[in-house]
C-alpha cells in the first residue's frame, strides 16, 4: 500500500499546502483585479488549487496562466515574489497601467511571458532587463511606447520568440537581439512608431524563420545581412519607407514562404533568379516602384497561392508569361501596371483562381472562353483597359457561377448595351454582388437582363451614354444599396417602385431628381437618390 500511495504522488504532484509567500503575493494580485468569472480563488483552499495556479512538488507556484478571464486592474508587482516562476500567462484580458519597474527582473525562472492583448502602458524602465531563462516574450496588442533598449535584451540568451507587435514602441528596431540571443526564431516589430534605416544584425540570427517589421517609419535600403539568414521564412516589412532595390542575394532565402515587402518606395527590378525561391507561398511587392518585366523564372515558384504586384512600373505582353505552371495560384493582382497584348490564356489553366485583377493596365483584345475553367473564381476585374466585345464577355463570364465581384469599367468604349433580355439566363449570375460597368460610352437603354441578378448589391453604370428612363424593376433588387447612374443621358420620371429599395444608401448630390412618378410629386418616402461617387478609385 505504502508503495503505491508513493508512485501516486509522484505521478499525479501530490501538495500540502502551498507556500505562505506565494500565497500572499498571489493574494495581492487578486486585490489589484477583477473579473466577471469570479475566479475560484478562496483563502479556504490550498493556493496551488486556484484557477490558473499550477505549483511543483515543493508546493511552490510555478505556472499563473489565466488568459481570456475577463480580468480588469492592474499588474501587481507582487507577482514578482513567485521566485519559481516559470510561466505566466495574462493574455487577452483587460489590464491595464504600467509594467512595475523592474518587474521582469525579479524572476530567475521565468521561460514565456505573455501579456498580450491587453491595455497596458508606459516605457521600459532603464534598469529593466528579461531574465537569462525566457524563451518566449509576447507583448503585442498592449499600449506600451518609449523604445527597447539593447540593455532589456542582453539577459535574453535564451530567447526564442519576441513579440510586441500593435503598440506605439519608437526608436531604432533592436537588431543587437540576434548578437544577445542566437537562437531566436521569431521577431514581430510590426505596427508600431519604429523610425530610421534597419541597422545591421539580423544576419546573427541563424535561426531566425519570422521577422516582422510592418506598418511602422522605417527608411534606407534594406540590410544585406538578411539576405544571409538562409532560415527565414517569413519576411514581412509592409508599409514603410523603404527604398532601394531588392538585392539579388535575396535568391539566398531558400526557405522563404512570404515574401511581403509592398507599400514602400522599392525601385529596379525583380531577380531573375526569383524562381530559386521555390518554397515561396506569398509574393506582396504592390504599391512600390518596381520596374522591368516579369522573370520568367518566377514560374519555377509552383506553391505561390498569392501573387500582388499591383501599383508598379512593370511592363510586357501578359500573353508571353507562362502561368500555367502556378497550379496552386488562388489570387493574382497585376493591376496599375503597363502590361500590354491580350488576356493570357495560360492563366485560365490556374483552375484555383478565387481573384484576378488585371485592372489599369493597357491590355486589349477579347474575354476568353478559358476563363470558364475558373469555377472558383469570385472576384474578376478588368477595368481601365481597352477590352472589346462587351456582349460577348458577358455571355462568357456568366460561366464562372461562383463570381460575387465583376468590374468591367472604362472598357468596351462607345459599344451599346445589348438590349437581348435572354442574355442572362434566370439562373445565371446568381452569385453576383457586385457589378461595374461605368465609364464605357455605352449606348442603349438599361437593359432588362440587369433585373435577374438578385443578389446585387453595388451597380454602377455611370458615365456612360445611357439613354430611357430609370427602370421601375430596379426597386425589385431587394439587396441593392448601391446604385450609380451619373452622368447619363437619361429622362423620364423615377417611378414610386424604386420605394421598394429601402437598403439604397442615402447621399444627396447634385443629380438629384427633382419629380417623383405619380402625381408628379415628390416623395418623401424615397429618401435616396442617385449618387456619384470614387467607388471604384481604386481601379484608375
Amino acid at each position: 500500500m505504502y508503495v503505491v500511495v508513493t508512485l501516486s504522488c509522484s505521478v499525479y504532484t501530490c501538495h500540502g499546502s502551498c507556500n505562505q509567500l506565494d500565497r500572499d503575493s498571489l493574494s495581492l494580485f487578486n486585490q489589484s483585479i477583477s473579473s466577471p468569472f469570479h475566479l475560484n480563488w478562496s483563502l479556504s483552499v490550498d493556493c496551488c488549487s486556484w484557477e490558473g495556479v499550477g505549483c511543483d512538488e515543493s508546493d511552490k507556484v510555478t505556472s499563473l496562466l489565466l488568459p481570456s478571464k475577463g480580468l480588469v486592474g492592474s499588474i501587481s508587482p507582487s507577482i514578482a515574489n513567485l521566485s519559481r516562476l516559470s510561466q505566466l500567462n495574462l493574455s487577452q484580458n483587460w489590464l491595464t497601467g504600467p509594467i512595475p519597474d523592474g518587474f521582469f527582473m525579479g524572476f530567475n525562472r521565468l521561460v514565456i511571458i505573455d501579456l498580450s492583448h491587453n491595455r497596458l502602458t508606459g516605457k521600459f524602465s532603464d534598469s529593466d532587463k528579461l531574465p537569462s531563462t525566457v524563451t518566449r516574450v509576447d507583448l503585442s496588442g498592449n499600449r506600451f511606447d518609449g523604445t527597447i533598449q539593447s540593455s532589456f535584451l542582453q539577459p535574453a540568451l535564451n530567447l526564442q520568440r519576441f513579440d510586441v507587435s500593435n503598440n506605439s514602441f519608437s526608436g531604432s528596431i533592436p537588431s543587437s537581439v540576434c548578437r544577445f540571443s542566437p537562437s531566436i526564431q521569431h521577431l514581430d516589430f510590426s505596427n508600431n512608431d519604429f523610425v530610421g534605416p534597419i541597422s545591421q544584425g539580423f544576419g546573427q540570427c541563424s535561426n531566425l524563420q519570422i521577422l516582422r517589421a510592418g506598418f511602422n517609419n522605417l527608411s534606407g535600403v534594406i540590410p544585406s545581412d538578411i539576405y544571409m539568414v538562409s532560415a527565414l521564412q517569413e519576411l514581412y516589412l509592409p508599409a514603410n519607407k523603404l527604398s532601394g532595390v531588392i538585392d539579388g542575394s535575396i535568391v539566398n532565402l531558400i526557405n522563404l514562404t512570404t515574401l511581403a515587402l509592398y507599400g514602400n518606395e522599392l525601385t529596379g527590378k525583380i531577380s531573375q533568379d526569383i524562381g530559386r525561391l521555390s518554397n515561396l507561398e506569398h509574393l506582396l511587392l504592390h504599391i512600390n516602384k518596381l520596374n522591368g518585366t516579369l522573370p520568367q523564372s518566377l514560374t519555377n515558384c509552383t506553391r505561390l497561392t498569392t501573387l500582388n504586384l499591383r501599383v508598379n512600373l512593370l511592363e510586357g505582353e501578359l500573353s508571353a508569361f507562362d502561368f500555367s505552371k502556378f497550379i496552386q495560384l488562388r489570387s493574382i493582382d497585376l493591376g496599375n501596371n503597363f502590361f500590354s497584348g491580350r488576356l493570357p490564356a495560360s492563366l485560365f489553366l490556374c483552375k484555383n483562381l478565387t481573384a484576378i485583377r488585371l485592372a489599369t493596365n493597357s491590355l486589349n483584345g477579347e474575354v476568353l472562353p478559358d476563363i470558364m475553367a475558373l469555377q472558383s473564381l469570385s472576384f474578376l476585374s478588368l477595368s481601365n483597359n481597352t477590352l472589346n466585345n462587351f456582349t460577348s464577355a458577358i455571355r462568357i463570364l456568366t460561366g464562372c457561377k461562383n463570381l460575387t465581384t465583376l468590374i468591367l469599367s472604362k472598357n468596351f468604349y462607345n459599344e451599346p448595351l445589348p438590349g437581348d433580355e435572354n442574355l442572362i439566363r434566370a439562373d445565371e449570375f446568381q452569385n453576383l454582388q457586385v457589378l461595374g460597368l461605368g465609364g464605357c460610352g455605352f449606348t442603349g437603354q438599361i437593359p432588362m437582363w440587369l433585373s435577374r441578378l438578385n443578389k446585387l448589391e453595388v451597380l454602377d453604370l455611370s458615365l456612360n451614354n445611357i439613354t430611357g428612363s430609370v427602370p421601375g424593376w430596379f426597386g425589385n433588387l431587394p439587396n441593392l444599396f448601391y446604385l450609380d447612374l451619373s452622368q447619363n443621358l437619361l429622362s423620364g420620371y423615377f417611378t414610386m417602385e424604386l420605394i421598394k429599395l429601402r437598403r439604397l444608401a442615402t447621399q444627396q448630390t447634385s443629380d438629384q431628381v427633382d419629380q417623383i412618378n405619380k402625381d408628379g410629386e415628390r416623395s418623401s418616402s424615397l429618401k435616396s437618390t442617385l449618387m456619384s461617387s470614387e467607388f471604384y478609385k481604386q481601379e484608375d
